[in-house]
């Protein structure tokens, strides 16, 4: 069998890091739960675990198991997973055959949950550590583009309506706001998580109080000592037979997050490479259409779009799943849990690296003469206050100017739209009397950077105080490139 003649994900095939990939594959997955095994036999030996006075695990057995906690043989449990049906006691099964000293101690008052939710946590905890740098790299590409672009002044849209303008620049400080947002967020959940431990079979350590003879203060060392060794500071203090499944909802939520954000940038972009004013990479030999070979779509922007609706539809599945979870445990989570959880990573990281290839240096194309021109052609409407005040000055009366202004861009905008005319809202100013402005008065108060208000000061001060503190605690994450598979 080929792997042309089955599915393949188009997350792992198309969209996804290597890394990522990495992370929830079977080779992380299965040398996670031998080193919790080993974690969860030392701490039963270094606890005095005995019996009639004799050691039940011995130094013996814990370098047997470590000495094979890599070359996993996928071979021996595959085939009695077919026999037995679960994929715990298969894996426990072709342990103990490399290990066979320590063979009738794995996995040793523990139940399946041990190793697959605290696995979870750990691949959950690592994948967001990912997330974060990445997601660290965008801010800090878009901080750059956003310094460069801080005094282009362009149209503003409100409603996609010309709208007051502001500045290149300004307008990715948005952007970049709502990642931090997501930052933030990340940050709490990664903070936040704990690992499991070992609870038993519905989350009371039964089978512990068994075997160490009802001693509650050793038992009491059990979990934080199986924490430290798989590098967690807690566990979550009380379980059943699972983490609650609040925690999935929790992290997934980030990555819809992290996709909404995303998602938004990218449809901005795309609107402004319809208008021409700014465009993403796009690559000598790339092909926009089979058909129209003129055409430069904004292929990128459209991927990141397409994968950010998924992850934030697939922020139902974890909400849904917690929701429905049956007092100490029921098994209806499980295949949505390795579908859910995985795919989301998977497909927020594809748009991660999409977002760091955009944003990075040299990638995003700005066109300032296309910007002004088009700034120009809808200035003069913005410019009739200002035009207003000064006729004013000049001695005229506000009440009648408004209304004079009003009818006139009434008129000039009538003749852009019906006639496909240039804007000659100025001229019409000009030759009424009232207004007491040559043409040459009216377009020296036309200068693009007297109408953008604050924006390139705010962009400064939101920088400088708000996103650079954070770049600085982080600049050992920073230098990350996007490799873009298709």
């Amino acid at each position: 069998m080929s792997s042309t003649d089955r599915y393949q994900s188009p997350l792992s095939e198309r969209y996804a890091s290597k890394e990522m990939q990495y992370i929830f594959s079977q080779d992380k997955k299965f040398r996670t739960w031998r080193k919790l095994w080993i974690a969860l036999a030392e701490t039963e030996m270094e606890l005095g675990l005995s019996e009639n006075g004799k050691p039940v695990i011995t130094q013996e057995m814990i370098d047997e198991l470590k000495a094979h906690a890599e070359d996993i043989n996928y071979d021996v449990a595959r085939e009695k997973e077919k026999e037995v049906r679960h994929d715990v006691m298969s894996h426990v099964y072709a342990y103990g055959q490399q290990c066979p000293k320590a063979a009738g101690i794995i996995h040793l008052g523990a139940t399946s949950c041990y190793v697959g939710d605290n696995t979870d946590i750990i691949l959950m905890k690592e994948a967001l550590e990912l997330v974060r740098s990445k997601l660290i790299n965008v801010i800090a590409n878009l901080s750059d583009f956003a310094t460069t672009y801080k005094d282009l002044p362009t149209l503003a849209f409100t409603h996609f309506q010309p709208a007051q303008p502001t500045t290149v620049g300004k307008r990715a400080t948005l952007w970049i706001n709502e990642f931090m947002m997501d930052l933030e967020d990340l940050d709490y959940v990664l903070g936040s998580l704990k690992l499991l431990g070992s609870k038993g079979t519905t989350g009371t350590q039964a089978s512990f109080k068994e075997l160490f003879n009802g001693d509650d203060e050793t038992i009491d060392k059990i979990d934080p000592m199986i924490a430290s060794k798989m590098g967690f500071d807690d566990v979550y203090p009380v379980s059943g037979q699972t983490y609650s499944r609040k925690v999935d909802t929790r992290v997934v939520n980030v990555l819809a997050g992290i996709a909404a954000s995303a998602h938004k940038m990218s449809n901005d972009i795309r609107l402004l490479q319809h208008l021409k004013q700014v465009e993403e990479p796009f690559e000598k030999s790339q092909i926009g259409s089979s058909a129209m070979a003129y055409k430069r779509n904004p292929m990128r922007s459209e991927r990141i779009a397409s994968l950010a609706r998924y992850v934030i539809v697939d922020a139902l599945n974890p909400a849904i799943t917690s929701s429905v979870q049956w007092f100490e445990r029921t098994l209806d989570d499980s295949a949505n849990k390795r579908l859910s959880v995985p795919e989301g990573f998977l497909a927020t990281d594809g748009i991660l690296d999409l977002c760091m290839n955009i944003t990075a240096k040299g990638g995003m194309k700005v066109y300032p003469k296309v910007i002004e021109k088009q700034f120009m052609a809808e200035i003069p409407f913005m410019a009739t206050e200002n035009i207003m005040m000064d006729a004013v000055k000049n001695g005229g009366n506000r009440q009648e100017l408004h209304e004079k202004i009003r009818k006139l861009s009434m008129e000039a905008g009538r003749h852009v739209k019906e006639e496909g005319a240039d804007n000659d809202l100025l001229e019409l100013i000009a030759a009424d009397e009232s207004f007491g402005m040559s043409i040459d008065d009216l377009k020296r108060s036309l200068k693009p950077e007297n109408y953008v208000g604050r924006a390139p000061r705010q962009v400064e001060v939101y920088l400088r105080d708000y996103v650079k503190p954070v770049l600085d605690a982080n600049k050992d994450s920073l230098g990350l490139k996007a490799d873009i598979n298709v």
